[in-house]
């Protein structure tokens, strides 16, 4: 990925923001947002970047007029699309994340009339548009879980939840391909059918080995028929409860390293993130793994964003 000087030389303006997003969005040629076509779609000579589609039954004798942010989340806003970008360049190049109070002092300064919300609004944006692709994983595959929250005993009294579990936390799967992709998402609970069907949904049949911890939820991934007509997946599990956490291949070192990246982003950037929206930082870190020996990672997330 570019460093942030070229960056902000390549898109100094809307015009080059709106340019390349048009380059992104149709490498073939403009296509009408709403019937998919790509005959009978004129540019608008008076306003650039502004289409029309004369295609029938695609908004009537006037036609149907559409733009290049038209169905993209930089619709229905009034900040300029060169701070757009910005900020989500500021999330592609931060590790642990970047809070939307940064964004602010960063990219509309303290002192600025723009409210934070302005910023979280963006910052959510962007990572609803970090959903990737769902290419099953292959090779050797790790898969674990884990909670989200703060400590029991760091909660306000009125706040606890008075149990020794994991009250109050939210509970979240993950499965991660060896130097390769990481999926991941919030769960309810930790029963066979969540924790195997997770790993069944996201794991390739072809898949080399399955490793995971010794949770009860996993025995199911090797058993045959569990899933109809899918085939039992090769699985082994490390003991930690006895101390156990390699065994040659078998161990889950790399999605407790991704575990350990959010949870550090969380405390140290976020500091608190809701049940609600944790589904939204979960694709942000996501999609920065997945993504990290991209050269054109913002390019490509532009494709996304409709």
């Amino acid at each position: 990925m570019i460093n942030l000087a070229d960056f902000e030389r390549q898109f100094s303006t809307d015009h080059d923001c709106k340019a390349f997003l048009a380059e992104k969005r149709w490498p073939d040629g403009v296509r009408c947002v709403r019937c998919g076509a790509r005959e009978k779609v004129y540019a608008l000579k008076a306003r650039p970047f502004h289409w029309v589609c004369k295609n029938p039954g695609c908004g009537g004798p006037n036609g149907y007029r559409f733009s290049v942010i038209t169905r993209t989340i930089f619709e229905n806003t009034n900040i300029p699309l060169h701070l757009w970008f910005r900020v989500g360049y500021l999330m592609l190049t931060a590790k642990k994340g970047i809070s939307s109070l940064q964004v602010r002092r960063v990219i509309f300064g303290q002192d600025s009339g723009s409210d934070w919300r302005t910023a979280w609004y963006m910052c959510h944006r962007w990572r609803a548009a970090m959903r990737g692709d769902a290419f099953r994983l292959t090779g050797i595959v790790e898969a674990d879980e884990t909670f989200v929250g703060g400590k029991e005993k760091n909660r306000h009294k009125n706040k606890r939840y008075g149990t020794r579990d994991h009250g109050g936390k939210v509970p979240v799967i993950g499965a991660i391909a060896r130097k390769g992709n990481v999926v991941c998402k919030v769960i309810e609970n930790l029963d066979t059918n969540t924790l195997s069907g997770f790993v069944r949904d996201t794991v390739s049949d072809k898949v080399s080995l399955v490793a995971t911890d010794e949770a009860p939820g996993y025995q199911a991934i090797s058993q045959p028929g569990w899933v109809l007509g899918r085939p039992a997946l090769p699985h082994e599990t490390v003991n930690h409860s006895a101390g156990e956490y390699v065994r040659g291949e078998v161990h889950t070192a790399d999605i407790d390293s991704f575990w350990s990246l959010l949870k550090r982003g969380i405390m140290g950037s976020f500091h608190h993130v809701s049940k609600k929206y944790l589904p939204l930082y979960l694709n942000e870190f996501s999609y920065r793994h997945n993504n990290r020996d991209n050269p054109d990672v913002f390019g490509d997330l532009l494709t996304t964003c409709g």
